[in-house]
């Protein structure tokens, strides 16, 4: 069961890549000037974007808890937390040079690296606690903004009354309720015996085998999305002459 539940995992990783895809491409379209300033910053694209990184957030909780929900395997956890922490900062390096005045100091991947850490302290709480502490944790970005938190080494925490400039700014305050979420549904999921109901369905052919193909190599797809995507852009534009 073990198997095919990391198959699922890694086909809904799959989806949320995609879709993360789609939006890089309308990102994109705006920051090479072929859409107008202001395209991505459109409602249906910001909440088109939430969706994405939730998702992500949510399988990192779901995930977290049916590796070490028995106990934590901390050789594995180590060298997980590793790769995603050396690539978050290889996130920031890139983006603080390629675009300074929005480069990404808490994004997705640096969420996901305190989430992998933070989660560790709820995979023993009851599923009902880690909702309430999932449901406090995103009405704190809400009613617990001050502007004493408003120097930029608070930035990461979400509560600061000023609003960074970033092109990917994932906060914990209001995103790590998602994977606590998470790790609640996944309790719950083992609690009611649904484990076994989601280890059915055979991801093996067509569409399916390549999407949990993309799943199973996730980080490695999301660092190399957009430089091959805004490089084929490039080439697009100057054999067009628009460039």
């Amino acid at each position: 069961m073990k198997s095919m539940r990391i198959e699922l995992l890694d086909f809904a990783r799959g989806i949320a890549l995609i879709a993360m895809t789609i939006f890089h491409f309308a990102f994109d379209l705006e920051l090479l000037g072929v859409q107008e300033p202001g395209f991505i910053s459109q409602d249906h694209w910001k909440y088109f974007a939430r969706a994405i990184a939730t998702s992500f957030l949510f399988l990192t909780g779901f995930s977290l808890y049916l590796a070490h929900g028995n106990g934590v395997r901390w050789h594995g956890w180590k060298i997980r937390m590793a790769k995603i922490v050396a690539a978050a900062i290889l996130i920031t390096i890139a983006t603080y040079f390629a675009t300074p005045d929005q480069y990404i100091f808490f994004g997705i991947l640096h969420a996901i690296a305190f989430a992998s850490l933070a989660g560790l302290l709820f995979l023993r709480f009851p599923w009902p606690i880690i909702v309430i502490v999932a449901m406090s944790v995103f009405a704190m970005r809400y009613l617990g903004r001050t502007e004493a938190l408003d120097a930029p080494y608070w930035y990461w925490t979400g509560l600061s009354a000023a609003n960074p400039n970033s092109s990917d700014y994932v906060p914990v305050f209001p995103w790590f309720s998602a994977p606590l979420m998470g790790i609640a549904f996944a309790k719950l999921s083992k609690r009611m015996n649904w484990l076994e109901a989601f280890s059915q369905p055979k991801l093996e052919q067509g569409a399916s085998k390549f999407v949990k193909f993309l799943g199973r190599n996730s980080l490695i797809y999301y660092l190399l999305h957009q430089p091959v995507m805004i490089g084929l852009m490039l080439a697009v534009l100057w054999i067009s002459g628009n460039f």
